[in-house]
């Protein structure tokens, strides 16, 4: 029954603190963390596009997120260029990432809220990040880590299944998830423990079928110890 998996995520069982730094542990010395092809938010090469990319990653795959960036970067890479597109300029160029009405809504909107506010930069700290139309906790983690080197874990889908599953942080959804995770993730783990959880999810803690049997911390899963 090593694959099967008994789960109550709505609990909010906990890990010790003793056993959350164990995990931490057993996640970097089994997982790669972050690689030399680790480019960031999407690989873009600025503040401002990559914030613009995550916001375009919103329930699209990595492959259509890229041709929808490539696409709108190609007319307009700056927020002054890309307010002076039309709607239907922006919608075309990001179609392949899908919901292209609500993000070009959202693409504008970041554009001119980036330039009454922050004069056209894009601010530093995740506060302010936030403010800015179409970027939620997640984006503005993944901006403040990727961009401005901030030792931050973001917490995506993988990393949120990760943390419910085994203890590691709870939260109804994955703000609260990641609110919790930061008060409880050793300071050393903070660099690199976004790459170790969505490494784990991706290779063993998947959504479906987990790969118990095989699983590096699988002593300290609390999902584990219901079954």
């Amino acid at each position: 029954m090593a694959d099967k998996i008994a789960i109550d995520e709505q609990h909010g069982q906990l890990l010790d603190p003793n056993e959350v730094k164990t995990v931490f542990r057993l996640l970097s010395e089994n997982l790669p963390g972050r690689t030399q092809t680790a480019k960031g938010p999407k690989g873009q090469r600025t503040p401002f596009r990559s914030a613009i990319a995550c916001l375009l990653s919103a329930q699209s795959r990595d492959a259509n997120t890229a041709r929808a960036t490539e696409a709108l970067f190609a007319l307009a890479d700056t927020p002054e260029a890309v307010l002076a597109l039309e709607d239907d300029e922006i919608r075309e160029a990001i179609r392949p990432a899908g919901l292209y009405n609500l993000k070009t809504r959202r693409i504008r909107a970041f554009c001119e809220t980036l330039l009454e506010q922050f004069d056209g930069s894009v601010p530093r700290s995740r506060a302010e990040l936030m403010r800015l139309p179409g970027i939620g906790r997640k984006c503005a983690d993944i901006v403040m880590h990727f961009v401005f080197d901030e030792a931050v874990i973001a917490v995506d889908t993988h990393v949120e299944r990760v943390c419910r599953r085994t203890g590691l942080a709870q939260g109804s959804n994955a703000e609260k998830v990641a609110e919790n995770l930061a008060g409880r993730a050793p300071d050393w783990a903070l660099d690199e423990g976004h790459f170790w959880l969505i490494q784990h999810g991706k290779r063993t803690c998947t959504s479906r079928a987990p790969k118990c049997a095989t699983c590096p911390i699988e002593s300290h899963c609390l999902a584990r110890r219901t079954v």
